[in-house]
């Protein structure tokens, strides 16, 4: 087949990546010439595991090409997928349509035939009508041209792998067509074969599909999270009490992992807009759960703080501590909400020389955070600290050996703010250790 996709961020370029790899002719399209110039050499602006490797095979066999012509997009093909952004509105919860809106507005005009416009972006329940609205406004084709919705399931270092392998197939579609499913059911007939469930839906359930999964992700992770709080009063051990839930075949283990919380560009602001549309349509008591949910992994970063002032004193100024982690988790170099770079950034402003050293993502961090020293080496980056904090769970630094470590720090004194190093090991070593929901 032939197929577009409309806007070639994370979501877009991966996605167009991976529909080449099924065998399709795909046009990426994007406005930012800069990005366009960069996808057609083969190279990704972002690090995502796999991906380089896919857009330099299919750019080079031609299979996949990208543009910054909205019209090309438009010519090019009858299925247009569009996966621009949808960040979270400044001071609000609410998510930010505008990229949606704008690209459905410009692709417009140039659709001249029957198409079909799949929506993958994440967005309040009720878009879809909006997006119709707009596409009978401004294309030539009108009521001809169809609108689906297929929400993305993607995490942040298995985008490849979920694209193509994914755990379930979502097709939001308007209640009397039937163009639409056909269209999609040949994009995605290599993946409905290998018997990924599909389901068909109507707009609306698809729309909520991301955002309710994300919530409820948010949830699983607060809740092991709020149990670590009451482990730390009582002497338990939060890893365990994890382990021994996780058993249980109503909850599993999966996702259920105490530390310092989730960040990243899609939980947090998911949360929230899933949180803000359920209040503007009236469901604010329903989910407040969600609102405590937030909190919770809110209060874990301010618990790393609070451990690093009861391990240096309430005055941090003229204090060296060295951050292990600036990406929101491991395998990305995404600093979108980092738990890590949010802890590092506290601390300097409460006056210690904040050290941050990680494999993929300072330079994402040295434009947010300037103010923040930085190293590539990690065991360079603890020369004469009073403490270290292990806040991302790059497995590089459970492998490094604290005994490598303890006499180059000015206090061998270690929080660990994901619960993967081996604290048996570390105390061996010469080293303090704290954990969070550890005794």
């Amino acid at each position: 087949m032939k197929m577009t996709v409309i806007g070639c961020g994370y979501l877009g370029a991966t996605h167009a990546a991976c529909m080449a790899e099924l065998g399709h002719e795909v046009l990426g399209m994007d406005s930012d010439i800069d990005k366009v110039h960069t996808l057609n050499a083969g190279k990704a602006p972002f690090f995502e595991r796999d991906l380089d490797d896919l857009l330099t095979q299919h750019t080079e066999s031609g299979r996949l090409k990208f543009t910054a012509s909205y019209s090309e997009a438009a010519e090019f093909a009858d299925l247009h997928f569009i996966g621009v952004g949808t960040p979270q509105q400044a001071g609000s919860g609410a998510y930010d349509l505008t990229h949606l809106f704008d690209a459905v507005t410009k692709l417009a005009p140039g659709l001249s035939r029957p198409a079909v416009v799949a929506v993958k972006s994440t967005v309040p329940v009720g878009t879809a009508f909006r997006v119709a609205e707009l596409l009978r406004k401004h294309a030539p084709a009108g009521d001809l041209i169809e609108v689906a919705w297929n929400p993305e399931f993607l995490r942040e270092s298995f985008a490849v792998e979920d694209t193509l392998r994914p755990n379930r197939l979502v097709l939001g579609l308007d209640t009397d067509r039937s163009w639409a499913e056909g269209l999609l059911r040949q994009a995605f007939c290599k993946i409905i074969e290998a018997g990924v469930p599909t389901i068909v839906t109507d707009w609306a359930t698809a729309e909520l599909a991301k955002g309710a999964a994300n919530s409820f992700l948010a949830t699983k992770i607060s809740f092991i999270n709020a149990m670590a709080e009451v482990c730390e009063k009582s002497g338990a051990n939060v890893a365990e009490l994890a382990e021994i839930l996780g058993h249980d075949i109503r909850i599993g283990r999966r996702g259920m992992r105490p530390g310092l919380g989730f960040g990243g560009g899609c939980l947090p602001k998911d949360l929230g807009g899933f949180t803000t549309r359920a209040d503007e349509l009236g469901a604010d008591q329903a989910v407040g759960i969600l609102r405590e949910a937030a909190a919770v992994n809110a209060r874990r970063r301010q618990r790393i703080i609070d451990l690093a002032r009861e391990e240096l004193g309430t005055d941090l100024r003229g204090k060296r501590i060295t951050v292990w982690g600036a990406a929101f988790k491991a395998e990305t170099d995404d600093i979108r909400d980092s738990p890590a770079l949010a802890v590092a950034q506290a601390l300097h402003d409460l006056g210690a020389t904040v050290t941050v050293t990680d494999p993929k993502a300072l330079d994402n961090a040295r434009k947010l955070h300037p103010e923040l020293d930085y190293i590539d080496d990690p065991i360079a980056a603890v020369d004469d600290a009073d403490l270290l904090l292990h806040l991302t769970e790059w497995p590089q630094f459970s492998h490094i050996d604290p005994k490598r470590l303890a006499t180059r720090t000015a206090s061998a004194k270690v929080i660990d703010g994901r619960g993967t190093l081996n604290a048996d090991t570390w105390r061996e070593a010469g080293w303090a250790v704290r954990a969070l929901g550890r005794p």
